[in-house]
């Protein structure tokens, strides 16, 4: 079992349908159906403080580190008051699905604590520059939990650095090591894939063609798109960290909390526009999150359990 506080349920399952529950006969103005049908599978999620560790693999620039590791740090910190939405918010969506477990209570949901508790650069390339899911997580993941133990390790990758899976079939995934350890990996689609995984600031090669783009909130379209990738991929992991979770399909090709709502990033979306956000008048670039450090993001929209859609900050 993993060593991350997980709470384990019992095997009851439940359906959250996606058909719409109306709030008094409305849903949200921050709500976008979508064709998901998320299952909870009687399985743990994680809970209570969650310690990561960065593991930057290659020359991985500035600008992404601070981007991916100030996101990670806002989740928890709020920002100016005067400035809204905030991260935090985004963050409470995650943290619901704590209520929607058998027998939670709901007056009060608890905090589940992302902690950065430690950043490791690895520049010597190692592995290589090609790097195979089978053969590389488990040797980086055993090699760097050692002095990161009982940690989520995050890897992220450099632009020079190919990862089997990124880029053909998603731009970041997790998984497990050994049914013991969980990571998350995070590709660089800077030079390998921008015309995948960097909309809605570039178009994309396949799927409906864009009738706008975006302009990065900070002005580096990898890095922001790095932030969306893993803004998706941990809030699968929070919600569905062992496959047993709260999902939709069959577990070995999942769609999670964070995947279903793909591409969706603000009221009216629909495919090829992302929706409603805000436009910085001094960079033009388009956010609807405020972080610590006066630093805005783009971030996806989650499902919400209790609409039955996707939930967006705007």
């Amino acid at each position: 079992m993993s060593s991350f506080p997980i709470r384990i349920i019992s095997l009851t399952l439940f359906s959250i349908s996606f058909l719409p529950s109306l709030n008094n006969g409305q849903l949200t103005r921050h709500s976008v159906l979508t064709r998901a049908k998320i299952v909870y599978h009687g399985g743990p999620i994680l809970i209570e403080t969650i310690n990561v560790a960065l593991i930057w693999y290659g020359n991985v620039s500035l600008n992404k580190k601070e981007a991916i590791a100030n996101f990670l740090k806002s989740l928890n910190t709020d920002g100016d008051f005067n400035l809204q939405p905030q991260v935090t918010k985004w963050w409470k969506m995650v943290e619901s699905y704590q209520a929607m477990l058998p027998g939670a209570k709901h007056d009060e949901v608890p905090k589940i604590i992302v902690n950065v508790a430690k950043q490791i650069n690895d520049t010597s390339y190692k592995y290589g520059r090609n790097l195979t899911i089978g053969d590389f997580i488990p040797k980086i993941v055993k090699e760097h939990t050692k002095e990161a133990k009982n940690m989520l390790p995050i890897i992220i990758t450099a632009k020079d650095v190919n990862m089997e899976g990124v880029c053909t079939k998603t731009c970041a995934y997790n998984g497990i090591v050994g049914n013991i350890t969980l990571y998350i990996i995070l590709g660089n689609p800077e030079l390998e894939c921008p015309r995948k995984c960097e909309w809605p600031f570039t178009q994309i090669d396949s799927g409906p063609k864009s009738i706008l783009f975006l302009q990065p909130p900070n002005l580096d379209k990898a890095a922001d798109a790095m932030v969306i990738a893993l803004a998706t991929t941990l809030a699968d992991t929070v919600t569905d960290p062992l496959k047993t979770g709260f999902y939709d399909g069959p577990p070995k090709n999942s769609i999670g909390v964070g995947t279903a709502c793909k591409a969706i990033f603000g009221s009216g979306a629909f495919p090829g526009n992302p929706g409603k956000v805000h436009i910085d008048a001094h960079t033009g670039g388009s956010f609807n999150a405020h972080g610590i450090k006066d630093q805005k993001f783009l971030l996806p929209a989650i499902w919400n359990p209790k609409t039955s859609s996707c939930w967006t900050l705007m």
